[in-house]
């Protein structure tokens, strides 16, 4: 075969050394050991297509789907391989040459691409599940149906936070902050916490009106040039504003968010920007000032997931850590696989629901044998399938909740 049009940085490629290290941190390579199911066997599958020994067809396809983007190769890996760039890259180029079948077309195209992205759709696409979950008329539908409603929060937590919410006492400055699509939609409540966490920390909280979805979902499932679009939109909506930063609290959107200048640097006209207002981003755990929540205990024993995008993709883990043990204090327990992927991954429990399956027991079966009663992470995805995992295995005793909830509850927060 002849050499295929430039779609991958071969610079970044051929910094993987092939050495191994990244194998046990790969949740799909831990749990096929299939060696193209590992970030080095995967990134050999990327450069054979670039170079045209291998063609973009379904067996090679397989492998690179089959990858959940955790981005734990990158923590493990000491050659600092930007796997998440070429994967990124290489599904760009996988979707403009390879077709799908129709019910992968319909996820991939209609529901990720085209509900998500748009929380006004995605309220609209959410309706008749209400309905058939009122009437208990589940049973009627297939299975694929049965299990993305599964993955669904038993209560949709609408909310929209105002243009301007002030700081309590005297404002340290004013942030602005991304509201997110899945957030706002389906943990409205939890954008409210985190405004107020924000609020009670000093910051004046600004939430711009122009701004829209960060684009992650397109960018990890090969639609690059929808990702850059939603980039362009949020930083025309930010960077006009005096902001000390711009806080997410999802995981998924701020790894995104803070490789905006990666993903539009070859764009003169925004390349500058992009890299003005990824600089600007932080996670809220990073942003919020731990020494301003005492120590109270919680009277519940308590474990923390690491969101992959938050600890791998990010590179934060201690943060979150020491806000949850401020409020657990003694009660605070390591979670064994605690930066294993749970299967989630953006809309991966979607296109690849088997393996998400077993990653999400995988995970669930490490809460319940920490013994924890409360589990928190930092991400909408590995909410909805770690409360999803738990009502399956019937472990009703143990609530997952997002961290900014955590933090409010009981009012534990100094003022």
């Amino acid at each position: 075969m002849s050499a295929v049009g430039q779609f991958l940085d071969e610079t970044k490629a051929l910094a993987c050394v092939h050495c191994g290290l990244c194998l046990s941190s790969c949740p799909t390579y831990l749990e096929t050991g299939n060696e193209n199911d590992s970030p080095r066997g995967r990134i050999y599958i990327m450069r054979a297509m670039q170079s045209g020994q291998l063609g973009v067809e379904a067996a090679a396809v397989r492998h690179i789907d089959l990858c959940l983007g955790c981005r734990a190769c990158e923590s493990a890996c000491p050659s600092g391989v930007q796997y998440g760039t070429l994967l990124e890259e290489t599904r760009d180029h996988i979707e403009k040459h390879h077709g799908r079948g129709l019910f992968q077309w319909f996820l991939r195209r209609l529901v990720i691409g085209q509900v998500f992205p748009f929380p006004w759709r995605m309220r609209l696409a959410l309706l008749p599940v209400r309905a058939i979950r009122f009437l208990r008329f589940g049973f009627l539908l297939p299975k694929f149906a049965r299990e993305m409603m599964e993955l669904l929060p038993q209560r949709l937590a609408r909310g929209k936070l105002p243009a301007k919410r002030l700081a309590k006492g005297v404002a340290r400055g004013q942030v602005g902050f991304i509201e997110g699509c899945v957030m706002q939609v389906m943990f409205g409540d939890t954008n409210e916490s985190s405004a107020e966490l924000l609020n009670r920390d000093g910051w004046d909280v600004l939430t711009p009106k122009g701004q829209g979805c960060c684009g992650a979902l397109h960018a990890h499932s090969g639609q690059l040039a929808k990702a850059r679009d939603c980039a362009r939109r949020n930083i025309a909506a930010f960077e006009n504003e005096p902001l000390d930063a711009i806080i997410i609290n999802a995981a998924g959107c701020g790894s995104t968010l803070v490789e905006y200048g990666e993903l539009l640097k070859d764009d003169p006209a925004w390349a500058e920007r992009a890299e003005a207002f990824s600089a600007k981003v932080k996670d809220l755990v990073s942003w919020l000032d731990g020494s301003r929540f005492p120590v109270s205990g919680s009277g519940a024993k308590v474990t923390y997931h690491d969101a992959c995008h938050l600890a791998h993709a990010q590179g934060i883990t201690i943060e979150p850590r020491e806000l949850v043990k401020a409020k657990s204090g003694e009660e605070f327990v390591e979670l064994a696989e605690s930066d294993l992927c749970c299967g989630s991954a953006g809309s991966y429990n979607l296109t690849e629901p088997e393996m998400a399956s077993r990653l999400q027991k995988r995970k669930v079966q490490n809460i319940i044998d920490s013994g924890a009663e409360v589990v928190v992470t930092t991400n909408p995805g590995c909410l909805l399938q770690i409360q999803s995992g738990l009502r399956k295995a019937g472990a009703h005793h143990i609530r997952a909740v997002h961290i900014a909830d955590y933090l409010l509850e009981g009012d534990m927060v100094g003022n």
